[in-house]
C-alpha cells in the first residue's frame, strides 16, 4: 500500500507518486457464501524479524528492497526518505505464521488470506540461461519451497483460501542492482524492469515455475501489485516521504515509459505462464488457475464541479493513473507516448480473469486549462499546487468500483484500509463503509467476489519500516517475541462482518 494522509498543496511528481499508493443503517445485507473475506499481507513486509529463528533462516537479503533499506549510503541519503530500521524489525511471519493464521481463521473468521511469494526467496541466484521447470527446480531454494508449502498446508487446515501475488514490488538482486542503478542508471547492470525483454522473460519463467510447484494448493493468482504507481512513479520520476522505491531516480521519463511497457508485457507473459503450468484445481473445481492483477485505483474528483477545467483535469488525472495501464493489460490498447494515441496489441489482450482493486485515497483536482508538460503528455492539466489528497474518504470506493466495473471482469477488493494505530474507531468505520459501498456496487451489477483489508498485523511499510501502523493486530518491533495484540474495535468490526458475511448494521453509513 501507499500511505497518504490528508495534506495540502504538493508538487507535481510527489503528487503523482502519492496517488499511486447498499446497506441502510439498522439493516444487515449479506454477501454470497462464496464471497472471500480476509486480510492482505506481503512477503517482504511480514516475513522477516523472526523471534527465535536465526536470521539466516528467516531474513531474505537477496532482493533489491533489502539492499534499499539496509545499505548505509542509501539509508543516509536524505533524498530517499528511508527509515533507519532493518527488515529484521518486522513481525516474523516466517516463524509465527501458524499463530497468525489461527488469528485470521478463529478470531477474524476469515475464509481467505492474500499473501505473496518472494521471487528472491525462491531463486536467490540467477536463473538466466536456465530453462524448464526441471532445471529451475534444481537451483530453486528448497528451504523456501518447503516454507511456502507449509504455509499453504496450514491455510488449508484452517479453511483459508490463498490469494497469491507473484510480484509484490521486490525484485531479486541478480535482476536489479538497486544501489548501482540509483548511482548511475545509464551504466549499471542489471537494471531491473529497464532491461525490459530479459526481465519479462525471467518473470515469466519464475511465474511458471511457482505455478507448477504450488498449483495444487493455489487457484487464485495475481501477477503484479500496484505496478504503475509504486514502481513507475516512485522509482523513476520522483521520491517522496510517501514512497521511495528503488532505483530512486528522478525525472527519467524515457526509462519510466520503458518500465511501464515492461510491466504491461510482464503481466501478459506471467499470465500465460501460470495458465500453462497450474493444471490442478486446488478447490476441486474445474478451473485450475484464475489469474489477474492488483491495481491501485485512484478516485479523482473536480475541486469545483461547476468549473469545466476542474472537471476535465479530474478526468485527465484518472486517465493517467488508471486507464493508461488498465486499458493496456485488459484491452490490449497501449498509449505508448502517453498522448492519447492508442495502439492495439493483441498479445496483451484477453489476459485478465479478474482485477484486484486497491483503494485508499481520493484526489480533489483543480484544472489549469492546459498541460504542464505538453511534450511529455497532454494530460498533465491539473494544478499540482491545488490538489488535495484525502485518505479519510471511503466514498472513493464507489468511484473505484464504478471505473473497475467498466472493464467487464470479475473484481476483488484486494486492499483497502486506513491508519488507526490508537484504535479510535477509524478503521472500524472504514470497514463498515467500504463493505457497504461494495454491496451497493454489487447490487448495481458489479461482479465483486471478495474483500481483503490491509492488513493483518503491523508490518514493515517499505521505506517507513515499522513506523506506520495499519494492522488489525499491533506488533511492537522492540519486543523480541513480536507479540501480537488485537486492536479491539478494528478486530471486532472485521470479525463480525466476516462471521455474518454481512455489514454490521451499526457500522453501515447512511444511504
Amino acid at each position: 500500500m501507499i500511505l497518504i494522509k490528508r495534506i495540502g498543496p504538493t508538487p507535481l511528481l510527489p503528487l503523482l507518486l502519492a496517488l499511486a499508493s447498499g446497506c441502510h443503517r439498522g439493516e444487515e445485507h449479506g454477501f454470497p457464501r462464496s464471497f472471500l473475506m480476509g486480510t492482505a499481507i506481503a512477503g517482504f513486509q511480514v516475513d522477516m524479524g523472526c523471534p527465535t529463528l536465526p536470521a539466516a533462516k528467516c531474513d531474505d537479503p537477496n532482493s533489491d528492497w533489502y539492499t534499499w533499506v539496509t545499505d548505509p549510503a542509501l539509508v543516509h541519503d536524505s533524498k530517499l526518505f528511508i527509515t533507519d530500521q532493518p527488515p529484521g524489525a518486522g513481525p516474523g511471519f516466517a516463524e509465527l505464521y501458524a499463530q497468525d493464521l489461527d488469528r485470521a481463521a478463529n478470531e477474524l473468521h476469515s475464509n481467505a488470506l492474500r499473501l505473496s511469494i518472494e521471487w528472491s526467496r525462491v531463486f536467490p541466484s540467477s536463473t538466466v540461461g536456465v530453462e524448464g521447470n526441471d532445471a529451475l527446480g534444481r537451483i530453486a531454494n528448497p528451504a523456501a519451497l518447503a516454507y511456502y508449502h507449509s504455509v499453504f498446508a496450514a491455510m488449508k487446515a484452517r479453511g483459508l483460501t490463498p490469494f497469491v501475488t507473484l510480484n509484490h514490488y521486490t525484485l531479486p538482486g541478480w535482476i536489479h542492482d538497486a544501489k548501482g542503478c540509483h548511482a548511475d542508471l545509464d551504466h549499471c547492470s542489471p537494471r531491473g524492469w529497464v532491461d525490459r525483454d530479459s526481465t519479462v522473460h525471467e518473470a515469466a519463467k519464475y511465474a511458471g515455475f511457482v505455478a507448477h510447484e504450488f498449483g495444487g494448493e493455489v487457484d487464485l493468482w495475481a501477477t503484479l501489485n500496484e505496478p504503475f504507481t509504486a514502481i513507475v512513479l516512485s522509482g523513476y520520476l520522483a521520491q517522496t516521504a510517501s514512497r521511495s522505491n528503488p532505483p530512486g531516480v528522478s525525472l527519467r521519463w524515457t526509462e519510466a515509459k520503458i518500465v511501464l511497457g515492461a510491466l504491461e508485457q510482464a503481466h501478459a507473459a506471467m499470465y500465460d505462464a501460470v495458465k500453462a503450468n497450474d493444471l490442478i484445481a486446488a478447490d476441486g473445481g474445474s478451473t485450475p488457475a484464475r489469474v489477474g492483477l492488483v491495481y491501485n485505483i485512484q478516485a479523482s474528483s473536480p475541486r469545483d464541479p461547476k468549473k469545466p477545467h476542474d472537471v476535465q483535469s479530474a478526468k485527465d488525472l484518472s486517465y493517467l493513473m488508471n486507464q493508461v495501464f488498465l486499458n493496456a493489460v485488459i484491452k490490449g490498447d497501449v498509449d505508448e507516448k502517453l498522448d492519447g494515441t492508442l495502439v492495439h496489441h493483441p498479445e496483451l489482450a484477453s489476459r485478465m480473469d479478474f482485477l484486484g482493486v486497491n483503494y485508499y485515497v481520493r484526489a480533489r483536482v483543480e484544472g489549469l486549462g492546459g498541460s504542464l508538460a505538453p511534450t511529455q503528455t497532454p494530460y498533465l492539466t491539473f494544478d499540482p499546487t491545488a490538489v488535495e489528497l484525502d485518505a479519510t474518504d471511503p466514498t472513493g470506493m464507489i468511484d473505484a468500483l464504478a471505473l473497475a466495473k467498466g472493464y467487464g471482469v470479475p473484481l476483488y477488493i484486494s486492499e483497502t484500509g486506513t491508519f488507526d494505530p490508537d484504535d479510535k474507531g477509524t478503521a472500524a468505520q472504514w470497514i463498515g463503509a467500504t463493505l457497504t459501498y461494495v454491496q451497493r456496487a454489487m447490487a448495481a451489477g458489479a461482479d465483486v467476489r471478495g474483500y481483503f483489508y490491509w492488513t493483518l498485523m503491523d508490518n514493515y511499510e517499505w521505506n517507513h519500516a515499522m513506523s506506520l501502523r495499519f494492522g488489525i493486530y499491533s506488533v511492537d518491533a522492540n519486543d523480541p517475541a513480536k507479540a501480537r495484540r488485537g486492536r479491539p474495535l478494528a478486530l471486532s468490526a472485521l470479525a463480525r462482518a466476516s462471521q455474518a458475511h454481512a455489514v454490521p448494521a451499526d457500522l453501515a453509513p447512511s444511504p
